[in-house]
């Protein structure tokens, strides 16, 4: 599908000069999206990106202003920093990942600057140009970019199918590339971007014997974790295995979590949990990239995780159960029967399947001329070229009114 972003009319001079690996880098579907919010009269069900009705801004200037308010503190909050992450953060996610079944020390964490600079830090750190990354289809689109650029091939897991052998992964993997491997299963268990599904009990545990027997680390990807709506919580992958392996050391699962969709993205603070050494290996990775994430932003993020973090969640649930209840309900009032979509218990977003023949990059293209609705196509997500009948819509910026509104103009459109 062709990128929403223009050409530049103008000859790169610069093409020759150019990395190999440059060829693979794409333009985000979704950020070019995102400049839909600007044109007036839009209903965009495109950015998955958190309320901003929910940042806890007075908390925050307090915790900045607190920072600063000695020239110790201050000294140290505009300072350069270790790698590892600021002490006192470290501490507290290392006893919230204790709460979610692994136990952690700080040793087992670096921080990170969201869970993107995770993915790219842990694709540079595994992936060789010809190696196999498992994933999803649909999958992340930030994923699918932050690999890419390491030049791997993707293969397509289905853990709720129970998988292909083994063997069949390996033998791909040899194929495509003699000196390839299979070097990574990634996955977003909980209310993934962009189905808005949860992985079964089962299916994690049919992850992991595959990680097991493919000897391959699995990358859980945990952003929306904390956004359950309804039902019964599940463990992460981690989790499980560590119960199996026995130590948070021995395990094969890589855990990025971020505070992006709970408290506020645009300090950019996330995190990677895992055996100390990765750990140790993410940290040179780090040293070579940005030194240290933002010291004045982590202890902000500190503050405000230390002495709100449950109820900015509790909040955040609340606020994006009316709207995914509100979007379900319209869908289910106005899409013609020949459309289906999944039914989160959690999360941003909801995934709809479109007729054959109705393609989801055209039909975005008349959505927002004629009936002012953006949305993301769902071909974004598909590393093989397939999902053209589909369609991401989040339900996190637009209001409940907002939502059945747009639902009903794009409808119509159909």
């Amino acid at each position: 599908m062709t990128s929403l972003a223009k050409d530049s009319p103008a000859t790169d001079s610069w093409e020759p000069a150019y990395a190999r690996r440059a060829e693979r880098m794409k333009a985000s579907e979704i950020r070019e999206l995102l400049k839909l919010l600007d044109q007036p009269g839009i209903i965009s069900f495109a950015g998955g990106i958190p309320d901003p009705r929910l940042f806890p801004a007075e908390a925050a200037a307090e915790a900045c202003a607190a920072a600063l308010a000695t020239p110790a503190s201050a000294g140290a909050a505009l300072q350069y920093s270790v790698s590892e992450g600021y002490g006192p953060l470290v501490a507290w996610i290392a006893r919230e990942m204790t709460r979610l079944g692994s136990p952690a020390a700080p040793e087992n964490i670096v921080m990170t600057a969201g869970s993107q600079q995770a993915l790219d830090f842990l694709g540079k750190l595994l992936i060789s140009p010809g190696d196999t990354a498992l994933v999803t289809a649909p999958a992340y689109l930030g994923a699918l970019q932050a690999f890419s650029a390491y030049e791997p091939r993707y293969d397509t897991i289905r853990p709720e199918h129970g998988n292909r052998t083994p063997q069949s992964y390996a033998d791909a993997a040899k194929a495509a590339a003699p000196s390839g491997q299979v070097k990574l299963a990634y996955v977003v268990p909980d209310f993934d971007n962009p189905t808005g599904e949860t992985l079964s009990l089962e299916a994690r545990h049919h992850l992991l014997r595959l990680a097991r027997e493919l000897d391959a680390p699995i990358l859980e990807d945990s952003a929306y974790q904390a956004l359950r709506f309804e039902g019964a919580s599940l463990p992460t992958l981690q989790a499980l295995d560590i119960a199996q392996q026995g130590s948070l050391d021995a395990s094969r699962v890589i855990y990025l979590g971020t505070f992006s969709k709970t408290i506020a993205p645009g300090l950019r603070v996330g995190w990677i949990c895992a055996s100390r050494a990765i750990i140790r290996r993410l940290v040179l990775i780090k040293q070579a990239s940005d030194l240290n994430l933002s010291v004045i932003n982590q202890m902000v993020m500190h503050r405000l995780a230390a002495t709100r973090y449950e109820a900015l969640v509790e909040t955040a649930r609340d606020h994006y159960r009316i709207k995914r209840d509100a979007i379900l309900g319209a869908l289910e009032a106005h899409m013609p029967k020949s459309v289906r979509w999944t039914k989160p218990q959690g999360g941003l977003f909801v995934w709809a399947t479109l007729p054959e023949g109705i393609d989801g990059a055209l039909l975005l293209k008349r959505a927002v001329a004629e009936a002012k609705v953006a949305f993301v196509p769902g071909g974004a997500f598909f590393h093989d070229g397939g999902g053209d009948n589909t369609i991401r819509l989040s339900y996190s910026l637009p209001t409940a009114t907002e939502i059945g509104e747009g639902i009903r103009r794009l409808a119509s459109l159909l």
